[in-house]
């Protein structure tokens, strides 16, 4: 939408082959004098990798245009581990409150002071002006000038609490726990026959999701058949569709961990999905070519 209002050119960084990751080689070729913007995930949601932040915000800060700003994605990385927004040194971080054990319908931006006091309000209403005239008027500081009318009173109150609860757990907790998690999902969907695991390889630390594909069953068929046996999984483009062009698929099926689930799970996830994917096996033919086309596929979420 940007690059249609303003003309900008927009550069994609490809998934790096070797690392299943963040193409840190393609993208500092992809930063020149020109680039005033760079936005990122902190964790992929579909490849599971954890972006490589600080050293390509090094990068930006010597390459890029003076004064370009960065924005990052936290939504898969503020729910699963501590995020110091000093030390990441970015302009803007964003994040889901229904990832983090909070409301759906809110979230955050979390952005510089002094940037955003010099942004123009998007909205007007209610307690974001500061004085108002006949001719004009002038906007409160940030956070405020942002919310005009009446906020989202009851899901601000309920992502607070879901804050102080992860944090009365402890987000080193969390992050330590998920990491063992993750290696064993990851592990143990290797061990499946007829299975591809999308993002870093067996070893490679990474955020406690899986984004697979079968080799005969298509990932609606999976996902449906696994809600019966009551392994719930997701199953579609997961919002990145030019990334599964890339990687050649269409879409994929996501297995994903918090710090609630166990071994156990994923020991019964990893035998439904092996009954399933035998159960299909059993029909003959070739599951998806059966099904229809893959791009008549349409995800529920």
């Amino acid at each position: 939408m940007l690059v249609e209002r303003t003309g900008a050119v927009l550069k994609y960084v490809p998934a790096c082959s070797a690392t299943g990751g963040f193409d840190l080689d393609a993208f500092e070729a992809l930063v020149t004098p020109n680039t005033k913007f760079v936005s990122m995930q902190h964790v992929s949601n579909v490849l599971g990798c954890i972006n490589p932040v600080e050293k390509i915000v090094e990068i930006v800060r010597s390459k890029a245009a003076p004064g370009a700003k960065i924005m990052l994605d936290a939504c898969q990385s503020v729910p699963h581990m501590g995020v110091d927004v000093q030390k990441l040194d970015v302009d803007f971080i964003a994040a889901s409150g229904h990832k983090m054990c909070g409301p759906t319908g809110i979230g955050f931006l979390w952005g510089k002071e002094s940037i955003l006091n010099s942004l123009a309000p998007y909205k007007g209403g209610g307690e974001m002006i500061d004085e108002v005239y006949m001719d004009h008027s002038t906007y409160a500081p940030a956070p405020a000038r942002f919310e005009a009318g009446t906020p989202a009173i009851a899901q601000a109150i309920g992502l607070g609490a879901a804050i102080d609860y992860l944090n009365k757990i402890g987000m080193d907790r969390i992050h330590d726990y998920e990491v063992e998690l993750a290696d064993y999902l990851r592990r143990r969907l290797e061990e499946v026959e007829g299975v591809t695991v999308l993002g870093p390889p067996v070893g490679t630390e990474r955020a406690a999701l899986c984004a697979f594909v079968s080799d005969s069953v298509h990932p609606s068929d999976l996902g449906t058949f696994l809600d019966v046996e009551g392994v719930a999984i997701r199953a579609g483009h997961h919002c990145c569709q030019p990334l599964h062009r890339a990687l050649g698929y269409s879409h994929s099926a996501r297995a994903s961990l918090y710090f609630y689930n166990t071994k156990e799970d994923v020991d019964d996830f990893i035998s439904v999905l092996e009954d399933t994917l035998k159960f299909f096996g059993s029909l003959g033919g070739d599951a998806i070519e059966e099904s229809g086309s893959e791009d008549d596929f349409v995800p529920l979420f």
